[in-house]
């Protein structure tokens, strides 16, 4: 009995369905009409403009950086958020601790609203000058006055003409000498006077004046009138950071500053020429900044940084000077005839004189056997041997003064040619 096997099986048929592909098929780029497509256009824009981008990106990492990590704060001297030594934000920051509600303001008419009865308007040296109507302005506010180091119209407008100014002795520790509350609380201080009681016996007002020197000059003068007080330092030391510690200045500057709970700060505008009589325009007060909203400088400053730097950064710089063969032939008369058109056309009659003169000293030199290093009196001494002329005539042809004109030049170059035609290998 013989066995059977099982038939194979049948193979199956192949299928007539293509495997999907297992990625994503790249569709053709469309071509545009330049012969490049989006993609291609895209990186292109990309490369030109992320050098830029990434300035300004930088930029303004940077001005974010500063708005918020540091702290805003004022340059100006005598500012009450100034932490230089010649600001004042020492003693601003002690009188807003004692209770004081300090009003820095930058013009006079802001002074002149921020100021009133029961209030002390601190008036800080001014650059340039105040004008008689914004003394007049200031006078009217009311406020008890402290004004430091003031010019003459000042100390006149404030003090109704009962003091005077004029140059004091270089100051030294000084005792107040005076009966006033804030120069005894204060005692011993260094102050540069030049304050003068300039009231007469029939004046009901009469300045209460500390710390003379020799001459008679005052640092520190105070008048009380009926409706407010004057006080007039002629030195803003009192209150500059860096010598509000020395001495009793702390003290005079907290007494000065800290009667009221009001105090208006003004630090001058040296453009200012407002008056407070009106509500002022950005004109009247002739700042620039009247227009700009509140921290607008220092972006402008960074904004226009960076514009100089992306100039630098674009403009075409000039390499070396690159030595290379001409791609024509140019004949050597052709480049002395253009060279001769570029000196007449620029009138340059000395540059020319100079070029012929060296050249024909060289020539000379080199027909008489002298070294190239001959200075001009060596070669003057050989022409003048060779050639019988006298010395200075030779020393005007070779190294004389430029001509005066054109006529002049041909002269020279024929003189030149002469000299040269006399001058022989010995």
């Amino acid at each position: 009995m013989t066995a059977q096997l099982p038939a194979p099986p049948a193979p199956t048929p192949p299928s007539t369905v293509a495997a999907a592909p297992t990625g994503p098929v790249d569709e053709p780029p469309v071509v545009i009409g330049d012969d490049t497509s989006g993609r291609s256009r895209a990186a292109s824009r990309w490369r030109r403009a992320r050098w830029p981008l990434t300035v300004l990106g930088i930029v303004a990492l940077f001005v974010l950086f500063l708005a918020v990590v540091r702290t805003p704060t004022s340059a100006d001297p005598y500012a009450p958020d100034n932490p230089e030594p010649n600001g004042a934000m020492a003693v601003a920051e002690v009188l807003k601790d004692q209770g004081v509600q300090i009003t820095h303001v930058t013009s006079v008419a802001d002074a002149v609203a921020a100021a009133g009865k029961d209030s002390t308007l601190l008036i800080t040296p001014n650059p340039s000058f105040f004008a008689d109507d914004q003394i007049s302005a200031l006078n009217r506010t009311g406020a008890d006055l402290v004004v430091l180091q003031p010019d003459y119209s000042m100390v006149a407008g404030v003090s109704q003409d009962l003091l005077d100014i004029t140059y004091g002795e270089q100051p030294e520790p000084t005792q107040p000498q005076c009966a006033d509350p804030a120069a005894q609380a204060a005692g011993a201080v260094t102050l540069t006077p030049g304050l003068y009681d300039a009231s007469g016996g029939s004046d009901k007002v009469r300045p209460v004046l500390c710390w003379p020197d020799d001459t008679g000059a005052y640092a520190y003068a105070r008048l009380d009138f009926p409706d407010r007080s004057v006080t007039v330092v002629n030195d803003p030391a009192v209150v500059r950071n860096g010598s509000v510690v020395d001495e009793g200045n702390a003290a005079l500057a907290l007494w000065m500053l800290g009667q009221n709970e009001d105090l208006v700060w003004l630090v001058p505008n040296p453009m200012d020429i407002s008056t407070g009589g009106d509500t002022p325009t950005p004109a009247e007060r002739g700042q620039v900044n009247a227009l700009m909203p509140p921290g607008s400088a220092p972006v402008a400053l960074v904004v226009v940084l960076a514009a100089v730097l992306l100039a630098f950064w674009r403009v075409r710089r000039m390499g070396p000077l690159v030595v290379e063969d001409l791609p024509v032939l140019v004949r050597s008369a052709e480049a002395t005839r253009g060279r001769a058109r570029l000196y007449r056309a620029a009138r340059a009659r000395g540059h020319a004189a100079a070029g012929l003169r060296a050249a024909s000293a060289d020539r000379v030199a080199t027909r008489l056997g002298l070294a190239r290093s001959s200075d001009a009196n060596t070669v003057v001494d050989a022409v003048v041997a060779a050639t019988n002329r006298p010395s200075q005539q030779v020393a005007d042809l070779l190294y004389g003064p430029p001509p005066a004109d054109d006529a002049a030049l041909a002269e020279l170059v024929r003189r030149l040619d002469t000299l040269e035609s006399e001058v022989h290998r010995p």
